[in-house]
């Protein structure tokens, strides 16, 4: 079974690899790399699957973005993924390991009491529903670059704290000196 390690532990070029595998060339291109440009992953949230021989099976990465709604204010959130595991390695159970551990650690970190950041994500509703991501919240919020609607997932214990409507990006310097002034 799969060994759990944070994703700090693993040389760059190896994920780089594992992500070219499981998301081919153009991967860069798509919408959610647009949503978490110029921000890192964050590192106690992400982790990496090794096999039973110690090699890089699959990867998650969580990233700090915000939400502006139409008046121009952020709302923080956590975005999930990408999940990537290694072709010929899905559906041995790395993704639901990795997802498992990501949130259970968003989780714990917020165990004093204070929800935690909602989570979003574009990906599979029939498979991320297991873990409480829906698009039920979500219809008009908008990402810069193509995406389906009902791809386009929240998972949150109160989505009334969010706005019903904005923009998907990156959570930068920029966004936290906005909340400031």
């Amino acid at each position: 079974m799969a060994t759990l390690v944070p994703l700090s532990a693993v040389d760059p070029a190896l994920l780089e690899q594992l992500l070219d595998a499981a998301f081919g060339d153009g991967r860069h291109a798509r919408t959610a790399y647009r949503i978490r440009e110029g921000v890192e992953w964050l590192p106690g949230l992400s982790f990496a699957a090794l096999d039973e021989d110690d090699y890089l099976s699959g990867s998650i990465q969580l990233w700090p973005v915000a939400l502006t709604d139409p008046k121009g204010r952020p709302h923080p959130l956590i975005m999930v993924g990408p999940v990537a595991v290694m072709p010929g390695r899905q559906g041995e159970g790395f993704g639901k390991a990795l997802m498992a551990a990501s949130l259970g650690a968003i989780d714990a970190a917020f165990e004093d009491g204070a929800p935690p950041y909602p989570q979003v994500m574009i990906g599979d509703p029939d498979y991320y529903d297991r873990w409480g991501f829906t698009a039920e919240h979500t219809g008009d919020w908008h990402c810069p670059g193509p995406f389906e609607r009902h791809r386009l997932l929240l998972r949150t214990g109160n989505p009334a704290i969010l706005p019903s409507e904005g923009m998907l990006g990156p959570w930068t310097a920029e966004t936290s000196e906005h909340l400031a002034n």
